[in-house]
């Protein structure tokens, strides 16, 4: 079942192109990674799809709706989360602005909405600094209390846009190993210059500079290559070629030999 489908889609700033004729499809419990250069677009087609942004040609549909009638459903982590740690603001508080609709009681927040956000900080593996000030977290842990506070809304599309960019390497694989996790449930999209999230987690990936080019990369054992008629490369296919052989070597054997990438 296919949870966004974007057709034809450009996008210009004050006449300056940004994304020209953009077509993608992304499926339910995919793992998405959206990879492409500064500049290149990726950022402004996240936006495109949050429904930030409007368009004037081409389309977009996110769970068979229009962008900004399906946003209840859509959780999304920014890369900057704006966050003073300086503010006395606990976890939970945290977490539980991520409520989307409702009625909220005049003081404070419902027993509902606290329960809410103590299972959302569970499913993070958080709980237990519920009641920690945010600005005493690691960078690994605040992002995971930002990845809590995006599960409130109970999403069925989680996107998430640079989140391991200031984090150190142990604190970016516990971010990846928990968004494989959340991925069993929802389709996760990640905007990421971290090429392990492509080469260990990421089941398709999209290409984004100006145009987008897109690869299923669910058999890590495929390799990309650019000998069609068509003169697209990529760092998508780059990547799976550094962990082959040679190039050569795919094109003469019908099964590429593989060497681990370190």
């Amino acid at each position: 079942m296919s949870v966004i489908d974007i057709k034809d889609l450009s996008f210009a700033y004050d006449k300056q192109l940004i994304l020209e004729n953009v077509n993608l499809s992304v499926e339910e419990k995919d793992f998405l990674a959206i990879i492409g250069p500064n500049g290149g677009g990726k950022s402004t087609l996240v936006k495109l799809i949050l429904g930030i942004h409007k368009f004037k040609k081409g389309s977009i549909s996110v769970l068979g709706k229009e962008p900004s009638k399906s946003l209840s459903h859509i959780g999304y982590v920014p890369q900057n989360t704006n966050i003073n740690t300086d503010f006395p603001i606990k976890v939970i508080e945290v977490v539980m602005m991520g409520h989307v609709g409702g009625e909220r009681p005049f003081f404070g927040y419902g027993k509902d909405e606290v329960l809410c956000a103590m299972g959302a900080l569970a499913q993070v593996g958080m709980e237990d600094f519920a009641q920690t000030k945010i600005g005493s977290l690691s960078g690994g842990q605040r992002q995971r209390v930002m990845i809590a506070r995006a599960l409130c809304a109970h999403p069925q599309i989680l996107i998430l846009d640079e989140p391991t960019s200031s984090i150190d390497i142990t604190g970016q694989k516990e971010i990846y190993e928990l968004l494989k996790m959340l991925n069993q449930s929802i389709t996760i999209i990640v905007v990421s210059h971290d090429i392990s999230v492509i080469l260990e987690y990421a089941n398709k990936a999209a290409h984004v500079n100006k145009t987008l080019s897109y690869h299923d990369i669910s058999n890590k054992e495929k390799t990309f290559h650019t000998h069609g008629n068509d003169g697209h490369f990529c760092e998508i296919e780059l990547l799976q070629m550094l962990g082959a052989e040679s190039c050569n070597s795919c094109v003469e054997e019908e099964t590429p030999k593989w060497r681990e990438v370190k």
